[in-house]
């Protein structure tokens, strides 16, 4: 499908995190132009990442999720990633940025490239009806005219029903069907509309591709998957069905969404078994980093990797969009306009899992977000890690000056404050002075104050119009760092 314990508190890993420089330089200087930083520790690109980490720990323990793992790539730097909380609350095992959790409809990029793969060497062709491949394909009732089409599959404008014959979607054990089972009950299935009429996203059509795929290539479809594309990219730790190997050890335990008591329960281990190319791998942050990287690698150079640069630009671009433009589909890949800026990836969502992979292809700019708990916004969680940092790799990718250096005694600020009236606020360096957002926070790259320096501990908000608004003034502690600041004459005090 679609796609707190205070002891864990010290389970807080960062991994490639956002490391201190050995020495602070002046404030305000200019490093030479052989000293300019690599991206990731472009300092506007360092605030936007330690603010993105920042409203990713303190998201996770108020949406009181288990545990996260995320990272956000660059072309081919993978310029953050870290994790938080429990891969398993029972056993305090911590999440890492190398825990394997499902990955639910990712699968179906990978099904999908190894369709294209067929189609370019001439195996397969995108308008060749379903049953050229599958002659055993067949529904108990068609609707309208037109054949379910390998593009229909891969556009989910198949007409095809969402799922097979089989409730695997209901708990508590979950139980998938084999590839056998979905063909015996494929016989009773009906279709829901004509080929190329309406979106409807199918699990079963996907599935059946995965068919498609080890009838074209002789081999079964895990056998080819791994050979053909999770081994060329060295995607060492993306399987095509979930690890019982890894139970105990790196593979996360799902669990539920939160019931009405604020609870949630563990979900059983499954297995996707037939509907695996549609719903059934598992991988982690770092692979999922790897995985963005190639696909702007080959945008980038051309050529073939795992498939032409040319079929992956084609799999990317709109090939259906229902009457209302409201659905957008590539081959494969979903694709969708935020801000005036277009985005392509998937979601998934499976039992005790929800994840998803967002890439901007303009900004070779990708984000990654892993959590194990339903109930979970992944994409909005992407979306939102995006949207903190893509403003400062943008703007650092386009700069040929040596960047200017922030004031590195704007840190002393740094933290999260509360005036015992509403949530937390969370106060970090952003650009020439601070930021400031409240927590939780659905949406913090639009609800970032900005704070200029006024004098001493002192900062005045920037409004909209740029025009400066009340003073926010911070009274340090015995150690320098600010215990509190006040502002509209009340007192916020460190909480972290």
């Amino acid at each position: 499908m679609r796609p707190r314990a205070a002891a864990l508190r010290a389970g807080l890993l960062l991994v490639l995190a956002l490391p201190a420089p050995a020495q602070e330089p002046a404030p305000h200087a200019t490093p030479p132009a052989a000293a300019r930083p690599s991206l990731a520790e472009h300092p506007r690109v360092k605030q936007a990442l330690a603010a993105t980490a920042t409203w990713l720990e303190a998201q996770r323990a108020y949406d009181q999720i288990p545990g996260i793992s995320a990272a956000i790539v660059h072309d081919q730097q993978v310029l953050w990633s870290g994790a938080w909380g429990a891969s398993e609350r029972e056993k305090n095992r911590p999440a890492t940025v190398d825990t394997i959790y499902s990955i639910c409809s990712i699968s179906k990029l990978f099904t999908s490239l190894a369709t294209l793969q067929q189609r370019d060497a001439g195996a397969l062709r995108l308008d060749d009806p379903l049953v050229r491949h599958l002659p055993w394909f067949a529904l108990a009732k068609t609707e309208g005219e037109g054949d379910v089409t390998i593009e229909g599959l891969l556009t989910h404008a198949s007409g095809l029903p969402r799922e097979s014959d089989h409730a695997y979607w209901t708990g508590p054990g979950f139980a998938f069907p084999t590839r056998e089972q979905i063909r015996e009950r494929l016989a009773g299935q009906s279709a829901l509309y004509a080929p190329e009429t309406y979106f409807q996203y199918s699990n079963l059509g996907m599935a059946l591709l995965g068919e498609v795929v080890a009838a074209v290539t002789g081999e079964p479809y895990e056998r080819h998957v791994r050979r053909s594309i999770l081994e060329p990219l060295g995607l060492a730790s993306t399987f095509p069905e979930m690890p019982a190997e890894e139970r105990g050890k790196r593979l996360a335990v799902g669990y539920s969404a939160l019931d009405r008591e604020g609870r949630r329960s563990p979900v059983a281990f499954f297995q996707a078994r037939g509907i695996a190319p549609a719903a059934g791998y598992a991988s982690t942050a770092l692979d999922l980093a790897r995985f963005a990287s190639w696909h702007f690698r080959l945008r980038a150079n051309g050529g073939t990797e795992v498939v032409k640069a040319t079929t992956l630009r084609e799999m990317q671009r709109v090939h259906w969009t229902d009457p209302d433009l409201e659905n957008t589909w590539g081959l494969g890949y979903v694709i969708w306009r935020s801000d005036k800026q277009t985005f392509v990836g998937h979601d998934g969502s499976c039992p005790g899992f929800r994840t998803a992979l967002l890439m901007n292809n303009d900004q070779q700019l990708a984000t990654v977000f892993m959590a194990n708990a339903q109930g979970v916004n992944a994409n909005r969680f992407t979306q939102q890690m995006h949207d903190l940092v893509g403003p400062a790799v943008k703007a650092a990718a386009k700069e040929t000056a040596a960047p200017t250096l922030p004031d590195p005694g704007l840190e002393r600020y740094r933290g999260t404050y509360a005036s015992g009236f509403a949530g937390e606020v969370a106060v970090f360096p952003w650009e020439d002075g601070l930021g400031m957002i409240t927590l939780p926070n659905p949406e913090p790259a639009k609800g970032i104050t900005k704070l200029k320096p006024a004098g001493e501990h002192t900062f005045r908000r920037v409004r909209s119009d740029e025009k400066p608004g009340e003073e926010v003034v911070f009274e340090p502690g015995p150690d320098g760092r600010a215990k509190s600041f006040r502002r509209h004459y009340n007192v916020y005090s460190r909480t972290r």
